[in-house]
């Protein structure tokens, strides 16, 4: 366990005398000499947002000058089965930590004030290269939680500089508005204080503004060894790129923040160049994960692959990664060996000459014979594609076994697709041949399929395909959650008792949010769900929480209304056989065995069964009169419902 760690569980004394040690040996590691700390190698780790396979010239972009990045794999190795999560979290938790997101209880998006975050009982890659002597700071979007105990000056970093969570997660730039929905205008954070407010013409400059404070680093660190984690904004939604580049490419705005990114990589490796560091930093650039398709010419593309952002077809979760390092890693290589966003830590650890604790179970490999050339053969066995907690596929060597139908991108669930209702069949992929995987090859090898279930096996007795498997550990938690806010500007506990009343959801509007653990606390419990609608369209979101593996939805299709419930990622759902009048009160009801009900104006109109309750919170908002998560079912989210929603009730045994 970390020494800092430990001390956050001390008696006062006790925690004085620990700080009393740390500084006598940072005092004395000033007296190590300067050869020793030279051995050891300095991290840079550069994370674009939502960046997808196709984006960057050495991955085939004809779109998007890179000429840093082009550089960049010129004198490194491209990897080009590099993989992540379908969305920002997971893959962050998962570079953090070497572990699947599902084992640290991270699969999901966190929203802002969320009541858990990346537990302090992990160790981090940040932690494990501080124990080494380095220096370590983390630059740009964290998203493993934003309450201070989760913050990156909680796991290792001795700086921080950056957005919490995502550019487009700022709450209401009205106050009393953004103290009603918890959720705070988009802060950027030095170590754990607000220091401003971002506007959207602040976004303009966040990229340069991450690079400088990169650049001062680096050349603050030039002589002793440093970890750099610079998880870039961008080109994640809604698109900033800075005035210098805004305009300035052939094809738009998200071509100029592509293009500043790689910008910002060129400021980063000429100042490791410059003061004549090169050949003892290991640099990584690589993305969380694909681009988000369904924002048109705001997203990128996956090139040759399908899929994108928040599904696990290859699109959504394989990045464009390169290494570099020169005189260390060949230049102008590249490795398709199956690898992962999890497989840093245990490699940087490995070269900074330290050793992983064994008293948590990781899951990623050491890369560095990869990395330096020895093999051209994968650590893993094999890799596993979650959707949140669901297990949806696996590979080994070339080959991908879907074992649940995969989506497409964030807002096209596979379970709106015409097949949804029907037994899935396992699909087999062969991504050598099959990279866009179009061509199912499961019935000519039933050899491969049957391997492939023997791992799958293996991994639901470790962290389960559906529910949680002895492997999961718990997330970090606490117990009143309120977000970051400038000094002076959090809501008082008046407020929060005037505005969280959850006996009171019938004060909330259209288009208000309430977050995780502001919501109805519905995991594991009977649920039921009334109000009075008039609606002026025949389609809309009346309530809907949640999306990703578990939630529930009321919303109108074709003007009947329908009940959606997610249950351990399954969905089901019944729907009124009539359209009622344009004013009506409607109930529904998920029963403690699985029992689904739907009444209209007091009459039973529908009826159905599921597995059973929702078995654990969704970890997504509760959102009326739209959805701003993943879909629970057919219907557009984003489309604000037209019409009255009165009256909001929902009830939990």
């Amino acid at each position: 366990m970390n020494p800092a760690k430990q001390t956050k569980r001390l008696p006062r004394a006790e925690q004085a005398a620990a700080v009393a040690l740390s500084v006598f040996l940072a005092a004395f590691s000033l007296h190590v000499p300067a050869s020793a700390a030279a051995t050891k190698p300095n991290f840079i780790l550069i994370l674009a947002d939502d960046m997808g396979y196709g984006d960057i010239a050495p991955f085939g972009s004809t779109r998007n000058r890179t000429p840093n990045l082009d550089r960049m794999a010129q004198e490194g190795l491209r990897f080009t089965s590099f993989y992540a999560a379908p969305v920002c979290t997971p893959s962050r938790a998962q570079i953090l930590t070497g572990c699947y997101a599902k084992r640290v209880s991270l699969p999901n998006v966190l929203s802002p004030a969320a009541p858990i975050g990346l537990s302090p009982r992990e160790h981090t890659i940040a932690e494990l290269l501080k124990e080494q002597g380095y220096a370590t700071i983390a630059i740009g979007k964290w998203h493993v939680g934003d309450h201070p105990d989760f913050l990156p000056t909680r796991h290792g970093f001795d700086r921080y500089f950056g957005l919490p969570y995502s550019n487009d997660m700022g709450g209401p730039a009205e106050l009393s508005k953004a103290k009603r929905q918890r959720r705070p205008p988009l802060p950027l954070v030095q170590n754990e204080q607000v220091i401003e407010t971002v506007t959207p013409e602040g976004q303009n400059r966040l990229t340069e503004r991450y690079t400088v404070e990169a650049v001062q680093f680096v050349r603050e660190h030039k002589d002793s060894p440093f970890f750099l984690y610079l998880p870039h904004t961008a080109v994640h939604v809604p698109i900033h790129p800075g005035d210098k580049f805004r305009g300035r490419s052939a094809n738009g705005i998200y071509s100029d923040w592509v293009e500043e990114v790689d910008w910002s990589v060129g400021q980063v490796l000429d100042t490791v160049r410059e003061l004549g560091l090169a050949e003892r930093t290991l640099v990584i650039f690589t993305s969380d994960n694909g681009p988000w398709l369904t924002h048109g010419t705001n997203a990128g593309t996956a090139g040759p692959l399908r899929g994108g952002k928040g599904g696990t077809y290859e699109g959504g979760v394989r990045e464009p990664t390169i290494a570099w390092w020169p005189g260390k890693v060949p230049a102008g290589a590249s490795n398709d060996a199956p690898a992962a966003n999890f497989d840093l830590l245990p490699t940087f650890v490995k070269l900074a000459g330290g050793k992983v604790p064994t008293d948590h179970k990781i899951d990623g490999e050491d890369l560095s014979p990869l990395l330096l050339g020895r093999t051209s053969k994968s650590p893993h066995q094999a890799h596993y594609y979650f959707s949140g907690n669901a297990l949806q596929a696996v590979r080994s060597g070339p080959w991908k076994l879907a074992i649940a139908r995969q989506s497409e991108n964030l807002r096209k669930s596979a379970s709106t697709e015409p097949e949804a209702n029907k037994p899935f069949t396992p699909m087999l992929y062969n991504l050598d041949s099959d990279i866009g995987e179009r061509h199912d090859v499961a019935a000519r090898h039933p050899e491969i399929i049957k391997r492939l279930r023997e791992l799958i096996a293996k991994m639901d007795a470790d962290l389960g395909i559906t529910r949680l498997g002895p492997g999961v550990r718990p997330p970090g938690r606490v117990a009143q959650p309120v977000g970051l806010w400038l000094p002076g500007q959090a809501p008082t506990a008046e407020e929060l008792a005037a505005h969280y009343d959850l006996q009171a959801l019938d004060e909330l509007g259209i288009g208000e949010v309430l977050s995780q653990g502001e919501a109805p606390q519905i995991g594991g419990k009977p649920l039921a769900i009334s109000a009075e609608v008039q609606a002026e369209s025949p389609e809309g979101v009346i309530v809907a929480q949640g999306g990703s593996f578990n939630g529930y939805a009321l919303h109108l299709h074709g003007g009947k209304p329908v009940f959606t419930v997610r249950v351990a990622g399954e969905v089901f759902s019944i729907s009124a056989p009539e359209k009622p009048a344009s004013r009506f009160r409607v109930e529904a009801r998920l029963g403690r065995d699985g029992a689904l009900s739907l009444a209209v104006g007091g009459q039973s109109v529908a009826k159905g069964k599921a597995s059973g309750v929702i078995p654990a919170q969704p970890h997504e908002d509760f959102c009326v009169g739209f959805d701003n998560g993943r879909p629970v079912g057919d219907y557009d989210g984003k489309a604000r419902f037209r019409g009255t929603i009165a009256n909001l009730k929902v009830v939990t045994e």
